[in-house]
């Protein structure tokens, strides 16, 4: 993808702009808030070849203009700089799951309420055994995402579908990544468009293989998401010896 350092630096502010606020970003409001040196006019021309690329959609209600699963998928690989635990979200993270680390299901529990706590999200832990945690369903319901009844229903219902789970933490081929980034729309499934998932595998002892994942809107904090994801695969395959 050839882009010009002017387009990535608009694409990088729209998409910075969405995950903060969910709504459609306009160029006036990229003028004010971001210092890239350029007129609105020259925002709204760069938009729109954006736009051509594929990069940014423009719902029929609004001015502005939202990213696509691409634009994110390139704002990940490319342009997004992770924000990592501090010592004291490492510490906690640690406590919580600490006193449960010698009974695997109450770990698994305490694991999949921890990263909720912590990603303010849905989070799902799932055994490659069909074994199925999950916490912070609550979280997706204060997400304008999830206003619409007919997706929070498809996600919620998915909690429930074991062999769905574990063909998708499982049976995918994905990359080499540690932590894998999925959107409804690479899924085909109905209502799921709006919603991301990433997830990262951990070992859960005896040649057996965990997945903790958060799932949330498209447009979830990935900076924030994929070192936790990360951190909290390592805290939790660190314990497997006690199982």
């Amino acid at each position: 993808m050839n882009l010009t350092h002017r387009q990535t630096q608009i694409l990088k502010a729209i998409i910075e702009e969405y995950i903060a606020t969910a709504e459609p970003v306009a160029s006036e409001q990229l003028e004010k808030k971001y210092s890239l040196g350029v007129s609105p006019a020259t925002i709204r021309n760069e938009m729109s070849a954006l736009s051509e690329e594929g990069l940014l959609k423009q719902p029929h209600t609004s001015a502005g203009r939202v990213p696509t699963p691409m634009a994110l998928r390139f704002f990940i690989d490319n342009l997004m700089q992770e924000k990592a635990l501090s010592v004291a979200e490492e510490v906690s993270a640690k406590e919580k799951v600490w006193d449960s680390r010698f009974d695997f299901n109450r770990l698994m529990h305490q694991a999949s309420l921890a990263l909720a706590q912590q990603t303010k999200n849905l989070s799902i832990v799932a055994t490659d055994t069909g074994d199925v945690y999950y916490a912070g369903a609550s979280y997706i319901l204060d997400m304008p995402e999830f206003f619409d009844i007919d997706v929070t229903r498809t996600v919620l219902s998915l909690l429930d579908q074991q062999n769905r789970l574990s063909q998708l933490f499982f049976e995918k081929a994905y990359s080499e990544d540690p932590v894998h980034i999925v959107f409804g729309t690479d899924l085909g499934w109905p209502y799921f468009d709006p919603v991301g998932m990433a997830f990262v595998h951990f070992n859960a002892g005896r040649d057996r293989k965990g997945s903790l994942a958060v799932v949330g809107p498209c447009r979830m904090d990935y900076p924030r998401i994929i070192p936790t994801l990360r951190y909290f695969s390592g805290l939790i395959s660190g314990l497997n010896g006690n199982w």
